[in-house]
């Protein structure tokens, strides 16, 4: 009997990443959650096994190399790589400072440097990775910080992928548009429901819907496709507002 393929998804405590760990376990993957709240990760964990699924939690800071070298090593092996751990806050250009800025790329960028990089050294020919960018990167107001951590995701996907090419490991992103996850919710709750009603649907997306689209990339059937950014956003990327 072959072995399931592993799969490692930051960030897997809660939002986007918990739905992927769910729906990657679901078909067939031996799933790795990695998150830096051991307290978040454990019940997300726990709730995930209940059900029946191949399950288990590595508490992981992405933006710490050795963190994260000991989670992948500690499976043996990877198959796909999500990175989906990301912060977002809201703030005027004219009021962020560095420290803020510097916050967003840390976890958004380097954060997804280090797990896709450390992936790739033990990935045979076949392996995927996946990123986590944004609709955010074509531009917005109140988050210049997060347009810029998102927008440098998605030309290091493209920069990853032509230079793992040779290897057959592909790469890929998914630009997620307005979701519902404790990061949105943590806005406002009259600042959510203004972004909400500017969705073409009327409503932001369920992290369910996104995590269907990085299943697509994590399946060994799609690695033929490297280098490309699928936006799930309802549509709202072909214009209006980028929020």
């Amino acid at each position: 009997m072959t072995a399931p393929e592993v799969a490692f998804v930051t960030g897997a405590a809660q939002g986007i990443g918990l739905a992927t760990a769910r729906r990657l376990a679901a078909d067939g993957f031996r799933v790795i959650a990695m998150d830096r709240s051991a307290e978040r990760l454990t019940a997300a964990v726990a709730g995930l096994t209940s059900a029946g699924l191949d399950v288990t939690a590595a508490v992981t800071d992405v933006c710490d190399r050795a963190s994260v070298v000991a989670a992948i090593e500690s499976a043996g092996r990877v198959d796909v790589m999500v990175c989906a751990a990301g912060i977002y806050n809201d703030a005027k250009f004219l009021d962020l400072d560095e420290t803020a800025f510097r916050q967003m790329l840390d976890v958004n960028v380097i954060g997804t440097f280090i797990p896709a990089q450390e992936a790739a050294r033990r990935m045979q020919p076949g392996g995927r990775i996946i990123t986590i960018s944004s609709r955010g990167a074509l531009g917005g107001t109140r988050f210049a910080h997060y347009v810029a951590s998102k927008s440098a995701v998605v030309g290091l996907t493209r920069a990853m992928a032509m230079e793992l090419r040779d290897q057959r490991i592909a790469v890929n992103s998914i630009a997620p548009g307005f979701t519902d996850t404790p990061m949105t919710r943590s806005a406002p709750s009259e600042m959510f429901a203004a972004w909400e009603a500017l969705e073409p649907a009327g409503k932001a997306a369920d992290p369910a819907q996104i995590a269907h689209a990085i299943a697509f990339f994590a399946s060994p059937h799609t690695q033929f496709i490297t280098g490309q950014t699928l936006f799930v956003d309802g549509g709202k990327s072909l214009g209006g507002l980028s929020i």
